[in-house]
């Protein structure tokens, strides 16, 4: 046996495990980050399972004894499960129903024993029974899960609906009243920045997965499915900008090899040339014009990592559900594409690309008439590939290579803590998001509350504030420090899709998530959804907590306006209208830099610089990355090189963008 070095009985009284076991503390903290994804996971697949109406499938999802609540109902074990999700479709659904259920911007806390977990949830359902029948309902999920022998399970799912309605005038209040109380938080805002509650950990069971190889097959499988999923997200938000450079980017190096891009229905492509072809034909030439909307959002994303081949190369696959709003007010058009996407991805000399794309639409609608009766195309035929929520621990091959040095030790325990950045990127972010959806004095103080002491924040029209002291007094010169008991209207602010950036150490990361907020009132046609960009930045801070370090908003590139006429129907702004003045809170509280001396990255936006952009009118799109596969630079960059901010585009390189 070799003796003890000094780095691994540090790392064990870290960890507050035994001194004999240094692989046990790296194995641990692999476990709890699995643990975490595998709860992420299971949720996915009760969404994926909606779509294909496997409602026998998603209350199997919960343990035995698992209980969904819906408002003041409650539905407990698989056969009452599955009866209550039926309920709109009936058990034999139509050939041109659709049931889509969503369920994003995950905040996850596992227990100190790691045996159960809860998460915090936006969700929409988006249902047609092909007759004209239709139902949208929206609210706030807080789940419980459990684990059951070695498979993660729901044991229970507590929806606060909150807007729910017709197609045809869209959603309103939920049983048309005012909101009251906020639903409750599982979470303190010390904890959403803690994806592991603190607490006596857990014994691990070392089987797979137990040795010095598995820890390292393990480590590499969590830092691919980082990878992976950013490359998912970087798709949808290049497709939003008809970017197709950078799309054909994603697939690699084409001469070598034939990417292929299908739509079901609509038709299958290969190669570089092939891929944009298909892509023109399903979403139009490159680049955007007045009126054109090409926003792909993309929920419940899921990766599985493969075993690397003799040849070095990895296989990986993803499936999510995609919401297309697409928009030509030139043409009068406007169309809902709700559907799946299931992906293969190949990893070639190191770097991640798309190997092969399938998007399969259950409902292309006219916007004025809706899914009720069906889609525009075909049913599908393609063939559901649901990716398991269970992780079991990687195969591995026998090794001689059964120690690990010192120097090891310290990357492998690096390149663990990327990958559980990655999730506490994702908590610390989503956890913004739902404290400013009931925004009032209590809203103000918890959201300040999971910035740094030294963070600075955006107000939107406004400009920044920096420190966690200074945020919290923007916020309350707004809203005051008192809590409202009851309000008749929210904007909500769901923060789906990130691209998630981690610093070398994994003490901080740049991310990247959309801005999607519904929005919802007392009476019919009320319904309005916005679209924007969150680019943040993030920190662990000496306790050991994510907290937020930087928040910039870019709003609004889209809007639907009003239910009825929706993203197509909004009128351009007169040649002549002056741009909207400044918000009050720059006069009672004025920011530490406002909006104009952000020059040129702040153009077009309300309260910047520039004549002010509203769609239909496009306005910029602005990236903090280089694209992950070939390292091109978008013209609209801003980003950190050197130690300065570089705004506009450079010479292409490979390499991470930050």
């Amino acid at each position: 046996m070799r003796p003890l070095s000094l780095l691994q009985i540090a790392l064990a009284l870290a960890t507050g495990t035994s001194a004999a076991t240094p692989l046990s503390s790296i194995s641990q903290a692999l476990t709890q980050t699995e643990s975490i994804r595998a709860v992420k996971d299971v949720t996915s697949t009760f969404a994926h399972l909606s779509q294909s109406h496997s409602y026998p499938a998603m209350a199997s999802l919960f343990t035995t004894t698992g209980t969904l609540h819906w408002a003041n109902l409650s539905y407990t074990g698989a056969p009452a499960i599955t009866s209550f999700l039926s309920t709109f479709q009936s058990t034999t659904p139509g050939p041109n129903s659709l049931d889509t259920f969503i369920l994003a911007t995950p905040l996850i806390n596992l227990s100190p024993d790691g045996v159960t977990a809860k998460g915090r949830y936006n969700g929409w359902r988006f249902q047609g029974d092909g007759k004209g029948g239709t139902l949208l309902q929206g609210g706030i999920f807080e789940n419980e899960y459990r684990l059951a022998g070695k498979e993660w399970k729901i044991e229970r799912m507590r929806a606060y609906p909150l807007y729910e309605g017709e197609y045809k005038d869209g959603w309103s209040n939920f049983r048309g009243q005012n909101f009251g109380a906020v639903p409750a938080f599982h979470y303190t805002p010390d904890e959403a920045g803690m994806p592991v509650l603190p607490g006596p950990a857990g014994k691990v069971v070392e089987e797979e997965g137990g040795s010095w190889e598995g820890v390292r097959r393990r480590v590499q499988v969590l830092n691919d499915e980082d990878e992976v999923k950013n490359l998912q997200h970087a798709w949808g938000y290049y497709l939003d900008r008809r970017m197709w450079d950078d799309v054909e980017d994603l697939f690699g190096d084409g001469s070598k090899w034939g990417g292929v891009f299908t739509v079901d229905g609509v038709g299958s492509w290969t190669g570089v040339g092939g891929v944009r072809k298909g892509l023109e034909k399903w979403m139009g030439p490159k680049g955007l014009s007045r009126g054109v909307l090409n926003e792909h959002l993309i929920f419940n994303t899921m990766v599985s990592v493969g075993e690397p081949g003799p040849n070095g190369e990895t296989l990986a696959d993803s499936r999510g559900i995609e919401i297309a709003l697409i928009g030509d007010s030139a043409k009068n058009k406007a169309e809902w594409r709700i559907g799946y996407f299931q992906n293969s991805f190949i990893k070639r000399d190191g770097t991640w690309q798309f190997l092969n794309v399938t998007i399969a639409p259950l409902a292309v609608a006219n916007y004025s008439k809706g899914w009720g009766n069906g889609s525009l195309l075909p049913n599908t035929t393609t063939t559901p590939r649901l990716l398991s929520p269970s992780r079991s621990a990687p195969t591995t091959v026998a090794s001689t290579n059964s120690t690990a040095t010192d120097s090891e030790i310290t990357e492998l325990q690096r390149r663990q803590k990327r990958s559980a950045a990655y999730d506490g990127a994702e908590n610390i972010i989503n956890a913004y998001g739902f404290y400013i959806d009931y925004i009032d004095g209590a809203g103000c103080f918890n959201m300040s509350a999971i910035h740094h002491t030294n963070g600075h924040k955006e107000s939107p029209f406004t400009g920044f504030y920096q420190t966690q002291k200074r945020v919290l007094d923007a916020c309350t010169a707004s809203y005051g420090t008192a809590s409202q008991a009851t309000r008749s209207s929210i904007s909500f602010h769901w923060r789906p899709q990130p691209v998630i950036l981690i610093s070398s150490d994994g003490r901080s990361a740049s991310v990247r998530a959309r801005l999607l907020q519904p929005a919802t009132a007392k009476g019919a046609g009320s319904a309005q959804i916005r679209g924007g960009m969150y680019h943040d930045q993030v920190v662990l801070d000496s306790a050991g907590i994510w907290r937020l370090w930087s928040i910039t908003i870019d709003e609004f590139y889209w809007n639907s306006g009003r239910w009825s006429t929706g993203w197509g129907g909004v009128e351009p702004r007169a040649p002549n209208a002056s741009n909207p003045g400044p918000r009050d809170l720059t006069r009672q509280f004025p920011p530490d830099l406002i909006l104009t001396e952000m020059g040129e990255r702040e153009r077009g936006f309300q309260g910047g610089t520039g004549r002010f952009t509203a769609w239909p009118d496009i306005q910029k799109m602005w990236f903090m990355y280089r694209n992950p596969v070939s390292g091109r630079v978008p013209e609209t960059s801003a980003r950190v090189e050197d130690g300065e901010v570089r705004v506009g585009g450079a010479a292409n390189g490979a390499g991470e963008g930050g």
